[in-house]
């Protein structure tokens, strides 16, 4: 009997829509919860259980879930043992410093002996002491933004996706401490039946990582032109060539990275492509 893997996710925030269209995205059919805080999968061993962000890897370092979608900043706070399985993409954000538009700041030797509130005391104290910065944390939950006009901190170290919430306090970012994303994390010493579970699932999330990052194109060429065209397209392997009806002429298709695409598509143009065609990719298997 194959055993049943149970992945925790954010019950509520910022990665939680992003969370379970990724799993749905991987075909897995998840029953309705309502207001349950778990759903099992139909045709998938799986299991989902909603879960508060803060206690997430907490539960997978100790063994009460075996695997978890969790943002990287609330893992790294934690400091627990686990295994990061894959980054996944989304939830981008940066753990930054900011200050008020009258804070002069000229590096990071402005924040020494200065007290900095947040929610982060662990992250933001494992940085001040690898710059040697000296400088008091003031932890505190919640609307961290507001601390400079309670007089609770005279920076702030908290998350910035935008920076809008900044600006509309009066607050601008000096220092980025920590790039963060979502990632798929799993307890160390997980059974050999539950890990090939974990790895069925994570063929899946490959696939569809691998997937937003490319695109499908197909184009036409001169024959004349074709070892150009293909010197420029860096796809999986080489490109197919189909001829077309016209003498002379031939039809290239090809997957190119999302990170050299405009630059791929303009040496195509000048290389002589025509009828360039751009379509989305629904998944990739390696």
């Amino acid at each position: 009997m194959v055993p049943v893997l149970r992945l925790a996710i954010q019950k509520s925030g910022r990665l939680t829509d992003a969370s379970r269209s990724l799993i749905a995205e991987c075909g897995i059919e998840l029953e309705q919860m309502g207001g349950k805080l778990r759903a099992p999968a139909f045709n998938f061993p799986l299991e989902l259980l909603f879960l508060r962000d803060d206690d997430i890897p907490g539960y997978v370092s100790d063994g009460v879930v075996d695997a978890a979608i969790v943002g990287r900043n609330v893992l790294l706070e934690r400091g627990v043992d686990v295994q990061v399985v894959r980054e996944l993409g989304f939830g981008r954000c940066r753990l930054a410093i900011a200050a008020p538009k009258s804070f002069r700041y000229d590096g990071l030797s402005s924040l020494e002996g200065v007290c900095i509130a947040t929610s982060y005391p662990t992250i933001l104290g494992e940085f001040l002491r690898a710059q040697r910065v000296r400088a008091q944390i003031h932890e505190i939950s919640g609307s961290v933004e507001v601390a400079p006009s309670l007089g609770l901190g005279e920076v702030i170290c908290d998350l910035v996706s935008s920076g809008s919430t900044l600006l509309s306090n009066g607050l601008r970012e000096v220092e980025t401490v920590l790039e963060s994303q979502a990632v798929l994390v799993a307890q160390r010493g997980l059974s050999a039946a539950k890990s090939e579970v974990l790895k069925r699932f994570t063929f899946r999330v490959d696939a569809l990582l691998r997937a937003r990052r490319t695109k499908y194109i197909t184009l036409n060429a001169p024959n004349e032109a074709i070892p150009e065209i293909v010197r420029l397209l860096p796809g999986l392997k080489s490109p197919s060539v189909l001829p077309l009806y016209t003498s002379g002429w031939s039809s290239l298709h090809t997957v190119v990275g999302e990170d050299d695409f405009w630059n791929v598509i303009q040496g195509l143009k000048e290389a002589g492509a025509e009828g360039i065609l751009v379509l989305p990719i629904e998944k990739v298997m390696s």
